[in-house]
């Protein structure tokens, strides 16, 4: 499989070279030039399958011949060695729970499969050093931290935005070290986007440092996530009826995984786009025009994206047509009461434990199903509430345990170094850093 440019001013590519240069030469997204569909034989044993299995035979085709096959399962057993349960919550409503991970969020999975992917391509001297730069709201930033550390010729760059992370997400970013690098910048997450952006797009950087992003912009990091939903249909009960399926969107890359893997064949229903004050694809369906808008700060932090990245992708995927994209995407936009309302009420009333995040999806759905009441409906539930303590528990009224896996971030020193938003100031920190 060969992906080419969305904007069609670059030669395509294999996925070695998409996963090692991120973007294309003319700034756009690589996108797949075919859509694998599963067979009917794949998708009558995938619910006997074991998670390494689906996972191979699912990203086999994205990564052709650029990886062994011995050395796909490895990625593969390697990426999802952790639980992805379907847990009820309430009448017709449960949660795939994606934090049980090593950071504790959804974003496990991508980081893993993409650092083992330049690792292998590293070791077998396919590529030069690589600087991984990469823009996080929260929760990128630790899973491609912990996923990336240690990894021989790969350096990571992460910028965050100071103030706007919370504290369990700000030690998975600050307190590493080895070859990982916090930048703290006096802005938004759009404004980190925004300078990454620019950073792949600078020639003369690229002559002294070569340059990849660990965000969902990247294939490598994107399409793995098309797995969530596939061993969230391994456990669905109701083979018959397929689940509507409610996604806490900020960037749109879930989102689209969970797309692309439908047009694969998995059985799945009616998607929602579940948004916070951060609205701008829900106000595109409703008026069919797209205008990108400036962050603003909502509990649901992770989600804090105001020009969505990987929108385009969806676009392309429904080829650009509004009237299909709308018969597949229902969206809606959650304030900040109803995301803090809704968590204590499923506190009290089922004793289930949303993040922000979970919660603004739980909404979403709640409200969808109260039209279509005989739908049943899964949501993604993408961070462990306890990276939310200054939200969750004053709505509960008692401490989140710490799970083992954050314990040992516990009184680690922060290291970060702060940034302008001022994107010569990034590139000379680049430059300066350079070895």
């Amino acid at each position: 499989m060969n992906y080419y440019s969305l904007r069609r001013q670059s030669p395509a590519v294999d996925f070695r070279t998409a996963a090692i240069t991120g973007q294309a030469p003319d700034g756009g997204l690589y996108f797949p030039d075919a859509i694998p569909q599963f067979s009917s034989k794949l998708l009558g044993e995938m619910r006997q399958m074991s998670r390494t299995d689906v996972a191979v035979e699912v990203m086999r085709p994205y990564v052709g011949s650029s990886i062994p096959e011995n050395e796909l399962r490895r990625i593969c057993a390697e990426t999802v060695g952790f639980d992805f349960p379907l847990v009820a919550v309430g009448p017709g409503i449960t949660a795939l729970e994606l934090f049980h991970g090593p950071t504790l969020a959804f974003k496990d999975v991508g980081a893993r499969f993409m650092s083992r992917c330049l690792g292998y391509f590293a070791r077998q001297g396919s590529t030069p050093p690589v600087t991984v730069l990469v823009a996080t709201s929260g929760d990128t930033g630790g899973a491609v931290a912990s996923g990336f550390l240690g990894v021989e010729g790969v350096e990571v760059v992460i910028l965050y935005p100071s103030g706007k992370v919370s504290p369990v997400q700000e030690l998975q970013l600050t307190t590493l070290g080895q070859n990982i690098t916090a930048l703290e910048v006096s802005g938004t997450f759009d404004d980190c986007q925004a300078l990454v952006k620019q950073a792949f797009l600078d020639g003369e950087l690229a002559r002294h440092r070569f340059l990849t992003s660990a965000n969902s912009i990247n294939v490598a990091r994107w399409l793995p996530q098309q797995l969530y939903y596939c061993f969230a249909w391994q456990q669905w009960p109701d083979a018959d009826a397929p689940p509507v399926v409610a996604v806490p969107s900020g960037n749109f890359g879930n989102l689209c995984a969970g797309l692309l893997v439908q047009a694969s064949g998995l059985p799945l229903g009616h998607f929602i786009a579940a948004c916070n004050a951060n609205d701008p694809v829900p106000a595109y369906l409703r008026s069919g025009h797209y205008e990108a808008r400036p962050a603003v700060p909502t509990i649901s932090n992770a989600m804090d994206v105001g020009n969505p990245s990987n929108f385009i992708r969806i676009q392309e995927l429904f080829m650009q047509d509004i009237s299909q994209l709308r018969a597949a995407l229902s969206t809606d936009t959650v304030s900040d009461a109803d995301t803090t309302a809704t968590i204590a009420r499923v506190w009290a009333e089922h004793r289930y434990l949303l993040d922000p995040h979970g919660a603004v999806a739980y909404t979403a759905l709640q409200r969808y199903l109260e039209q279509q009441p005989a739908a049943p409906g899964l949501f993604l539930a993408t961070a462990h509430p306890v990276k939310f303590p200054e939200v969750v528990e004053q709505l509960i009224g008692q401490p989140i345990p710490v799970p083992e896996s954050v314990q040992h971030l516990q009184g680690r020193a922060k290291r970060s170094v702060p940034l302008p938003v001022d994107y010569e100031a990034l590139k000379a920190f680049l430059l300066a850093e350079q070895r």
